[in-house]
């Protein structure tokens, strides 16, 4: 293991974003290492308590994106033990600043949980799911009281833990909807995985225009014939209010990307034109977009 460059300063350590993840099992563990991936750590999952200092280094080495590492500790790794106040402390003194989310649950809940998956609780033994999840709580004491955040995901669905890890770990922007509108020609076949498909073949052909027809929908000269076409404004208005509509539900059940497909015949012609005006007026209402175009080139 490489050492830690001892004479970084207290400042570079500290710009190492750090998340300790634990709690007890059937708590929502997993919903928030997702989470905690979505707003940009990089999660290592069920990490010894032993490596923690080693991960925290390394983290702070590699810099970029690792830079923002999530460590998610399970009671069910055999390095586990009690003494986590002890190894947030070694952090510390390292100069890191970590913080400690602790997700819990009542017991009522965790055991509806486990019943209803038909799996047992890790530390339950022979005993009952009741037995497992008070051993658990007994071994997690010191956890739960030196965290820094805990979650009660009792009366939390799925969607709503996310959003709240992403509210306290995540900014505005890691959160938005990211839009990517796509051309593409019908001729190869439909994108996979459109969200949304407009169909552009209402609108006459370039293709059959011949000072157009070796150009693209990128130039000026295509973009111009296509947009001025009758319906062609109103077709993508209409689009870019639908889907600026349903942008905040979309974000609000988790989803963070969006695939807009719009086609024509070949791909190169009305679908590239339309795509670069859908993008623009996207932008233009303040959602994340970016244009892409499948099978220009190909034919």
């Amino acid at each position: 293991m490489p050492e830690f460059v001892a004479d970084a300063t207290d400042s570079d350590e500290a710009a190492t974003d750090l998340v300790v993840v634990t709690g007890v099992s059937g708590g929502g563990r997993s919903t928030v290492a997702r989470a905690l991936e979505n707003v940009g750590f990089y999660v290592v999952d069920n990490l010894p308590q032993a490596l923690m200092l080693d991960m925290a280094q390394l983290a702070f080495q590699a810099g970029g994106a690792a830079r923002r590492t999530a460590m998610v500790l399970d009671v069910r790794s055999r390095a586990f033990s009690t003494d986590l106040a002890g190894a947030i402390h070694a952090l510390r003194e390292r100069g890191f600043s970590p913080r400690v989310l602790f997700v819990d649950a009542e017991d009522d809940v965790l055991i509806r949980r486990f019943e209803s998956v038909r799996r047992s609780h890790p530390l339950q033994g022979d005993g009952r799911l009741a037995d497992g999840i008070a051993a658990e709580r007994k071994l997690l004491a010191e956890a739960r009281e030196q965290s820094d955040v805990i979650i009660d995901t009792s009366h939390l669905n799925v969607n709503q833990l996310r959003r709240r890890v992403e509210e306290l770990f995540g900014g505005e922007d890691v959160r938005r909807l990211r839009i990517t509108v796509l051309s593409f020609g019908f001729k190869y076949g439909l994108p996979p995985d459109a969200d949304y498909v407009m169909d552009a073949r209402f609108l006459p052909n370039p293709f059959w225009v011949p000072d157009l027809r070796d150009h693209t929908g990128l130039e000026e000269a295509v973009s111009t014939y296509v947009l001025d076409q009758e319906g062609a404004g109103d077709f993508v208005k209409t689009y870019a209010g639908l889907i600026a509509a349903t942008a905040s539900g979309f974000e609000r059940e988790g989803k963070r990307y969006l695939t807009v497909a719009v086609g024509c015949t070949g791909g190169k012609h009305r679908s590239v034109a339309i795509t670069e005006e859908l993008t623009a007026q996207l932008r233009d209402m303040r959602l994340s977009a970016h244009s892409s175009h499948r099978d220009l080139g190909r034919e």
